[in-house]
């Protein structure tokens, strides 16, 4: 019989008015009692069910681990299973252990409870990260992969990023040997928007070299020698590290030597021993020098050195102005190209040596005090300008070289050492020459003489046109003005025309004016025609003729031959006319007379 029966025919027995029955009773099967004791723990079970939020942490108790699953009791109505590769990092999870966890989901099909291990940690990491942040407080990573331009670290449960450049205050070429490597790390950037975390170890390092920087440069005194290590070579210099300050060792500092690269001296993470020459007044940049501790190479040079001698050496540096050669380690003579050879010709350097010749030198000059040395290689050979005057004396002819030009005149080479120079007027007798290059080419051989000879100076005048006799001599005579010579005019212009005789070496000059032919034209370029000599100057070789003039001339001739026929015709009928008077004795006498009386 069901309850309800009972309860039916127990208050139908009892005679209760209808209402006054107790339908609660009746459809639940419970007394009052009862019933009070199920609502409570409803209450109780609905009101742990609420407090149940998806992003709350909460802290359970492992109960139970399975192969896969560990069992976690968070005081719920259902205990809650997490996977175990949740606990990868966690090695040693066992019963007993407290976590923090998620609610994944509150029931899946089989009504299990699912919890997140992995979140919550997430979660209660990202709280953590940022207070780590803020606060610039060490922590521990774990270095999980190698990943493209940095590594992957696990920081509290997230993946945070290790740029290559911020593992180390050197450059790192090996990245996996930090692979599964726990190391400390600082909190350097955070992207709230993306969940990106950027951790760096070399921070660290700095800050710890920062601390070792300030105590080191606090005790840095001029003069002091300590030891470091080459930390990075340069073209111009050599940076060593202190023990965290660097100083620089500048090329010039490294040896006494000359030194054409410091990793001629010096090699990456190398001890070396400096000296502090000096630093500015934060201390930041410390000059340091290497050679300072050995004792100067011109303190050890032999006592008996000295101007005259010779020296041997090897050329270490060459410019155009000259060699400088090591003598001794650390010390350098220069030798200018004038000290080279006696050729005035002063050239390049390297037309006599080059980097690393042994040479043979005289010291030409030596100051200790200066450290200054200079030499020379000429010396070594004998000076050619010795009895110059019994080798060049004045009217003696010889052939030289061409050297070079200048506006006035050609150098001529005569042998190494010997230069003589023509003069641009002692090229050619009848040439007129603007330029020397119009004559003749470097390097070719000319004939010369000696005109002049200046000992003291060494100065050398040569003559070419006074090998040959000068033919204006013979010109003049020839060319004598009013001499009428058949010619070609070779170039005309605007001032006139440039005519040629027979002799090719003399051009003559006609003015415009003087160009015009008997028809009225003017003579062309190329044509031939006859010219008169107006103007012959030897000094100047100047010749200047007409052909106008030719013409005219024999017109004036005729003119002044008819002139004089008609002069004569006059005269002869004066003579008559005299002659008659002449015969008057009066008048005679009265000749007479005058003439007595003058």
């Amino acid at each position: 019989m069901s309850k309800e029966t009972n309860s039916a025919e127990l208050l139908l027995n009892q005679n209760v008015a209808p209402e006054q029955f107790d339908w609660d009773s009746f459809e639940s099967g419970l007394d009052a009692d009862a019933r009070k004791e199920k609502s409570d723990l409803e209450e109780i079970y609905n009101g742990s069910l609420n407090n149940l939020d998806d992003n709350d942490v909460l802290v359970g108790k492992v109960v139970r681990l399975t192969d896969k699953e560990a069992i976690v009791d968070i005081n719920f109505k259902s205990e809650g299973v997490i996977s175990l590769n949740e606990f990868r990092y966690n090695q040693g999870l066992k019963v007993g252990d407290e976590v923090e966890v998620m609610v994944d989901r509150r029931e899946d099909k089989t009504g299990q409870l699912q919890l997140s291990h992995r979140k919550a940690r997430t979660l209660k990491a990202w709280d953590k990260v940022n207070e780590l942040h803020e606060t610039g407080e060490i922590v521990n990573g774990f270095v999980k992969s190698r990943t493209k331009g940095g590594m992957i670290v696990d920081v509290h449960g997230i993946e945070a990023f290790l740029p290559g450049s911020q593992i180390d205050v050197k450059p790192i070429k090996d990245y996996d040997q930090f692979v599964g490597k726990t190391m400390e790390f600082k909190v350097v950037k955070i992207n709230p928007e993306f969940k990106n975390v950027v951790v760096s170890h070399k921070a660290l390092i700095e800050a710890d070299i920062e601390g070792q920087k300030k105590e080191i440069i606090a005790q840095l005194e001029k003069g002091q020698v300590l030891e470091g290590t080459v930390k990075n070579i340069t073209s111009y210099g050599v940076f060593i590290d202190l023990g965290g300050v660097d100083g620089l060792i500048h090329i010039t500092d490294l040896s006494w030597s000359r030194v054409n690269h410091p990793s001629e001296i010096l090699e990456d993470g190398q001890t070396v021993k400096v000296v502090i020459l000096d630093f500015d007044d934060e201390k930041t940049r410390i000059q340091l020098g290497m050679k300072q501790l050995e004792a100067h190479p011109w303190d050890a040079l032999s006592a008996d050195l000295k101007v005259g001698d010779r020296v041997k050496g090897k050329v270490v540096v060459l410019a155009d102005y000259g060699a400088f050669v090591e003598i001794a380690p650390g010390v350098e003579g220069l030798i200018h190209v004038s000290e080279m050879s006696w050729s005035t010709h002063l050239r390049s350097a390297g037309d006599f040596v080059k980097v690393g010749d042994e040479v043979e030198a005289e010291v030409l000059t030596l100051d200790r005090d200066e450290r200054k040395i200079s030499l020379g290689i000429k010396q070594l050979s004998k000076d050619p300008w010795e009895n110059i005057e019994a080798k060049y004396p004045v009217g003696s002819k010889h052939v030289g070289t061409v050297r070079n030009f200048t506006n006035f005149g050609v150098f001529v080479e005569l042998e190494e050492g010997i230069d003589g120079l023509i003069y641009i007027s002692d090229l050619s007798w009848t040439k007129k020459i603007k330029h020397p290059s119009e004559f003749c080419a470097v390097g070719d051989k000319l004939d010369v003489v000696v005109l002049e000879l200046d000992i003291q100076a060494r100065r050398l005048s040569l003559g070419h046109k006074q090998l040959t006799e000068n033919p204006w001599d013979a010109f003049e005579t020839k060319y004598a003005e009013g001499t009428i010579h058949a010619g070609k005019a070779v170039e005309v212009h605007d001032k006139g025309a440039s005519v040629q005789f027979e002799d090719a070496e003399v051009e003559a000059f006609c003015p415009s004016r003087l160009l015009e032919k008997e028809d009225g034209s003017k003579i062309k370029k190329g044509e031939e025609a006859d010219f008169k000599v107006i103007e012959f100057n030897k000094e100047f070789k100047r010749v200047v003729v007409s052909h106008t003039g030719i013409f005219r001339d024999e017109e004036k001739k005729n003119a002044r031959e008819s002139s004089n026929n008609r002069s004569n015709n006059t005269s002869s009928s004066n003579n008559e006319e005299r002659s008659t008077l002449g015969d008057i004795d009066a008048l005679a006498e009265l000749k007479r007379k005058m003439e007595e009386g003058k």
